[in-house]
């Protein structure tokens, strides 16, 4: 892995508990024997399996619905890191694609699924399961300066209280890849939710668990209808991240800053 820093390696630390079990590289044979030691299951109890990618028409949602099989193509990071994502946060992950599922279901009498539809729905569900990240906090004000785009007194007039009070947990299976050569503009989409002090102080293990049942049924509530409906994260934003960061003046590029859609007053 190619890392720019030791917060960037931080960022990966939900998959550590499945990373340390697994060879350095992608590897689809250590992945398939991960999941018969450790099982998570689909939403219809199935246990989950990485397979090849089939040839059989089936379609890679429906397929994880029919037979709860993932498909994954060997030697892939990409598809490795969304195996990790299986492990690290099965029920937000089978919420994802029993949703997929749901938005696909044709209005026939056959009850079919027809694979090839699409809509705002399932774009905003793909746009959270490539990219997304969950970003808690005890502090609503830090939540409120994200949410009206407003980097710089957010990351660096309040530097140490984003540090102190802000948690960031990826969910997205490419952003993982991305950050194995993190490049400027690389951006996540976020969820974010308010905690309280305690939550902060827990293990990361324990809070990986419920960020997991919350996305669950965040994910499966309909709420989130059209990609814009995530906020954006600058990732090389996050203190730490990039040495760059360190100097106030790299938040005045706003290329990768931008000042986005204002919340209203």
């Amino acid at each position: 892995m190619t890392l720019s820093s030791p917060y960037t390696l931080a960022l990966f630390d939900p998959l550590r508990p499945w990373l340390n079990k697994l060879p350095p590289n992608p590897d689809a044979q250590a992945l398939a024997a991960l999941a018969e030691a450790s099982p998570v299951y689909t939403a219809q109890g199935q246990p989950v399996r990485f397979v090849p990618p089939q040839e059989d028409g089936l379609g890679y949602e429906h397929r994880i619905r029919a037979k709860g099989e993932v498909e994954t193509q060997p030697d892939n990071w990409h598809d490795f890191f969304n195996a990790l994502v299986w492990f690290a946060f099965p029920q937000a992950k089978s919420a994802v694609s029993a949703s997929h599922a749901e938005a696909m279901a044709a209005i026939a009498g056959n009850g079919e699924v027809d694979v090839k539809v699409r809509g705002k729905v399932r774009d905003a569900l793909t746009h959270f399961d490539e990219c997304g990240i969950v970003v808690l906090s005890d502090q609503a004000e830090l939540l409120d300066l994200m949410r009206n785009f407003a980097w710089k007194p957010l990351f660096v007039e309040r530097r140490t209280e984003v540090m102190q009070h802000l948690r960031f947990i990826i969910f997205g299976h490419a952003t993982y890849e991305s950050l194995l050569k993190p490049f400027r503009g690389l951006t996540a989409k976020a969820i974010l939710y308010e905690v309280d002090a305690n939550w902060l102080q827990l293990p990361l293990a324990q809070q990986i668990v419920t960020v997991d049942a919350r996305l669950a049924a965040d994910l499966s509530s309909g709420r989130y209808t059209r990609p814009r409906d995530f906020q954006p994260l600058p990732l090389l934003g996050i203190p730490g991240v990039t040495a760059e960061s360190e100097d106030p003046a790299y938040y005045d590029d706003t290329w990768q800053f931008r000042p986005g859609r204002r919340q209203p007053a």
